[in-house]
């Protein structure tokens, strides 16, 4: 605690009112800081655990600005007595979630598009290093960038057998006939229901992305895969920028990315879910 309060008198010039710590920061310790003039985020980590992990979090959120959404401000980011930090904008949480809003808003960053997929630094997923070297094809980004480096490290965790990552390659293989092409659109990365929060007046707040320029499905897939949402969001989304038909049947296949990635974070907890996508495409 001594050294947060010093990162926020060296910040900001005025010693911690109040410090309180947030839930759902798996990765980095997270606290809502009051000071005499203002509120605060800060988000802290050792140096040495993930480097410029906070860095790369400040380029994302000044990305996912780009669009509709209401995106926290970031005050600073830096370094003091070997703790990395991120100073954020407090915002008030509210009760609801406007959805309409939030369909309206995920059509205008999935409209941000790009030449190429993938992003011009890499990035994290939790506490996966997210490679996003540049492809212009997106079965082959989608392949070797997601799938086979996910399943490289489940396997060498011993959380997948041989059998399992020869199906990976067949899906992998079987991409062009699974899964439309897409132009590269910004996506979220990590958009569950964790990762959207609302102002006081329901307006929705992305936070904590994992962004890369991608297929626009990859949101919607993750955001059913971890969390509910309401049809109005998807219908008024669908309305501004219409997904190809047949995503319900499809989505499963960009639920295995970050279901590959819970599996290597979490443990063999998430292999049965990960084995019924295997047998379906198998």
């Amino acid at each position: 605690m001594k050294s947060i309060s010093e990162i926020i008198q060296y910040e900001t010039g005025n010693k911690p009112q109040a410090l309180k710590r947030l839930n759902g920061g798996d990765i980095n310790q997270v606290y809502h800081c009051i000071t005499k003039k203002n509120q605060f985020v800060v988000k802290v980590n050792y140096s040495e655990k993930y480097p410029k992990i906070f860095e790369k979090e400040k380029k994302g959120l000044e990305l996912l600005n780009k669009s509709s959404f209401i995106i926290p401000n970031v005050f600073s980011n830096g370094s003091l007595k070997q703790l990395d930090y991120l100073i954020l904008e407090y915002i008030n949480p509210g009760k609801f979630i406007n959805w309409e809003i939030f369909g309206e808003n995920l059509a205008s960053l999935h409209q941000i598009t790009s030449e190429e997929f993938g992003l011009d630094y890499d990035n994290y997923i939790g506490s996966i290093e997210q490679i996003n070297s540049c492809d212009k094809n997106w079965f082959d980004f989608y392949a070797n960038k997601r799938l086979i480096l996910l399943m490289k490290l489940a396997r060498n965790k011993n959380l997948l057998t041989n059998k399992d990552c020869n199906d990976i390659e067949h899906i992998c293989n079987s991409l062009k006939d699974i899964i439309p092409n897409s132009l590269p659109s910004l996506i979220h990365g990590d958009l569950w229901a964790g990762n959207i929060i609302s102002t006081e007046n329901g307006v929705p707040v992305l936070i904590d992305p994992a962004v890369y320029y991608g297929h626009p499905e990859i949101d919607w897939a993750m955001l059913d895969l971890f969390g509910n949402f309401p049809k109005i969001s998807f219908d008024t989304y669908n309305e501004i920028n219409p997904l190809e038909i047949g995503f319900q049947n499809r989505k499963d296949i960009y639920q295995l990315y970050p279901l590959l990635v819970h599996l290597v974070l979490f443990g063999s907890g998430y292999y049965s879910a990960v084995k019924r996508i295997f047998k379906k495409y198998s």
